[in-house]
């Protein structure tokens, strides 16, 4: 992922890094509640070694010292030092707890032990400190003599008392929350950051640039009230909506500067992407810039085309396959007259049969000589080859992409049903585009539905 991806990431999941922000903090902000106070005070001890004033023995007694420093240090946490503080402080606890209240750090290159105490009163805490400091003193003085019983040639001498804390050391509310903001938006970058890494649904222009370099002819943004009004561009002409339809409607002019055919098939990869309601509105934008269109209801299996354009749809394409009504009697013109419309008929049992017969291929091509552009509403590629085997007799595919709900190994799978068939793909379709955030791109929608089935299983 580049810069710029992860600045989508962060715009488009800023909702619940801030979220998981306020999480941390608040987890900060009870542990800080929650937890007793605790208070710290310090002692400091200075170690030394009784040496002539010569030089070289001064330098020799001071690196001794600082090596028996460290000694020391670990000395603080024995029995041997804090028994005698559990003596006289007359604590109820044993020398392990106690070692895990009190400790002890050397002062790099320095020879002053600095003793560290604990405690939830402040009070003790300075007892402890100094008891201990006194403790360690005579300790050492003690297993430095030597056997005749001469001094001991090591000197602690405590330099700095402990005194009474005023203010808790623990916990430390400034850094917890510190620290709960810091947490939570890692959880929250890393969160957003792996759901749109596995997220494999294709929600903007890039995942398809990724994908294929067949063309997008342009999107559809998405409209809520899209089910209410299909047809946008009727009942809506002035509409952003019904003005992508029509910037659509202008990129497919600038694919027919070939003597090619005008027909192309509408299809997609999966149901409820949005493809009639994309054909219909195609086809009234073209006949409303004064081209002769038929748009076809191919879609045998669950067709809508008669239901958005409100006219009777018993009788029609499957109708004229099986020679049981002539297509003169089946188009029913639409509109003001420049766009006729060819509903699907009656259910067949064998729909990829008649879509892909030599009667519906002589269908097309007659079509073809008569009108401009003929549009043909087939179903999805991947539940089943109705809408491949049709592409094969056109000039084309349209392939509608729906954002956020296609995957791209399905879009990929949809376009590789084509190639095997030996059909093109005259560009995609992006709808249900979203109009504001970082995969904005300008456009509309509509769903196929819940299933994909035969009419009678599915609701229309």
């Amino acid at each position: 992922m580049e810069l710029t991806d992860y600045l989508r990431v962060l715009r488009k999941y800023w909702v619940l890094i801030v979220a998981l922000v306020l999480v941390g903090v608040a987890t900060a902000a009870a542990y800080s509640l929650a937890k007793t106070p605790e208070y710290s005070s310090s002692a400091k001890v200075f170690v030394s070694t009784q040496s002539s004033d010569n030089v070289s023995d001064l330098t020799q007694g001071n690196t001794y010292s600082q090596q028996r420093v460290k000694t020391y240090v670990n000395l603080v946490s024995t029995p041997i030092v804090l028994q005698p503080v559990i003596a006289a402080l007359e604590l109820n606890i044993t020398a392990g707890q106690l070692g895990g209240q009190v400790s002890a750090v050397a002062t790099p290159d320095t020879t002053i032990i600095q003793i560290t105490a604990t405690s939830e009163d402040p009070v003790l805490a300075a007892e402890l400190a100094n008891t201990t400091a006194e403790s360690l003193t005579g300790v050492v003085a003690k297993i430095e003599s030597t056997d005749d019983g001469a001094t001991s040639p090591v000197k602690l001498t405590r330099v700095q008392e402990a005194n009474v804390p005023t203010t808790p050391g623990s916990p430390n509310v400034p850094l917890n929350l510190a620290l709960g903001v810091l947490v939570g938006l890692a959880l929250g970058i890393a969160f957003a950051v792996l759901r749109e890494t596995l997220d494999t649904r294709i929600r903007n222009e890039r995942d398809i640039e990724g994908l294929t370099e067949i063309p997008i002819m342009g999107g559809i943004a998405f409209d809520p009230k899209a089910k209410q009004r299909p047809l946008i561009v009727q009942a809506d002409p002035k509409s952003p909506r019904a003005e992508s339809f029509r910037s659509l409607r202008t990129n497919l002019q600038f694919l027919d500067v070939s003597d090619q055919p005008r027909s192309y098939v509408v299809t997609s990869s999966i149901q409820s992407e949005g493809k009639s309601t994309t054909a219909a509105n195609l086809a009234i934008a073209l006949s409303d810039a004064g081209h002769r269109v038929i748009i076809i209801d191919a879609d045998l299996r669950r067709p809508k085309l008669a239901t958005y354009f409100d006219i009777e749809g018993a009788v029609g394409l499957s109708d004229v396959l099986i020679r049981r009504a002539t297509l003169e009697d089946t188009m029913q013109p639409w509109g003001r007259g420049a766009l006729t419309v060819l509903p699907a008929g009656a259910i067949p049992p064998n729909p990829s049969e008649l879509l892909g017969s030599s009667v519906m291929q002589k269908l097309i091509s007659g079509l073809e000589k008569q009108f401009d552009y003929v549009l043909i509403d087939a179903p999805p590629l991947l539940p089943v080859t109705d809408g491949a085997l049709l592409a094969r007799h056109t000039g084309g595919a349209l392939v509608v992409v729906a954002a956020g709900r296609t995957h791209k190994n399905q879009l990929k799978g949809a376009l590789e049903a084509l190639v095997h068939v030996n059909a093109s793909v005259a560009g995609l379709v992006m709808t249900m585009v979203p109009t504001k955030g970082p995969d904005a791109y300008g456009y509309a929608r509509y769903g196929y539905g819940a299933g994909y089935g035969y009419a009678e299983d599915v609701k229309a």
